[in-house]
C-alpha cells in the first residue's frame, strides 16, 4: 500500500481550502459541511471535533461513522484522475470529497451533488 503524503495531512489544514474554493464561487461553508456530513456520516459536532483535534485524513475517514452508500455513484475526473478508478480505498474517499467540493464550486445543485 502506498503511503501518500495527503494521508498524514491534517484534515483541518485542507478544510479551509474546501471552504474557500466554494465561497469564491458564491457557495457557503454550510454547504461544504453538508457535503462532508453526507459523505462521512459525521454530525455537526463530530465534524467540528475532527477539525479541532486536527486529525489526519487517515484518522478522519477511519473514524467516520459511515460512508454514504451512494458514494459509489460519485464518478468523474478530479486532479486528472477518474475517481471511480482509484484503487486505494482511502485515496478514493479523499477523491470523492474533492469531487463533491468541485461540483459545488461549479454551481451544481445540492440534490444532484448528494446523489439523492
Amino acid at each position: 500500500m502506498v503511503n501518500h503524503r495527503i494521508f498524514s495531512m491534517p484534515f483541518a489544514k485542507v478544510y479551509p481550502m474546501y471552504v474557500q474554493k466554494a465561497e469564491r464561487k458564491g457557495r457557503t461553508r454550510a454547504e461544504v459541511d453538508e457535503i462532508i456530513r453526507w459523505l462521512t456520516g459525521y454530525d455537526a459536532a463530530g465534524l467540528a471535533q475532527q477539525i479541532a483535534q486536527e486529525n489526519d485524513f487517515r484518522t478522519f475517514f477511519a473514524e467516520a461513522p459511515q460512508m454514504h452508500p451512494n458514494s459509489a455513484l460519485i464518478k468523474g475526473v478530479v486532479c486528472g484522475v477518474r475517481v471511480e478508478e482509484v484503487e486505494d480505498p482511502l485515496m478514493r474517499k479523499i477523491r470523492y470529497l474533492d469531487k463533491l467540493v468541485d461540483e459545488l464550486a461549479k454551481g451544481k445543485a445540492m440534490d444532484k451533488i448528494l446523489r439523492g
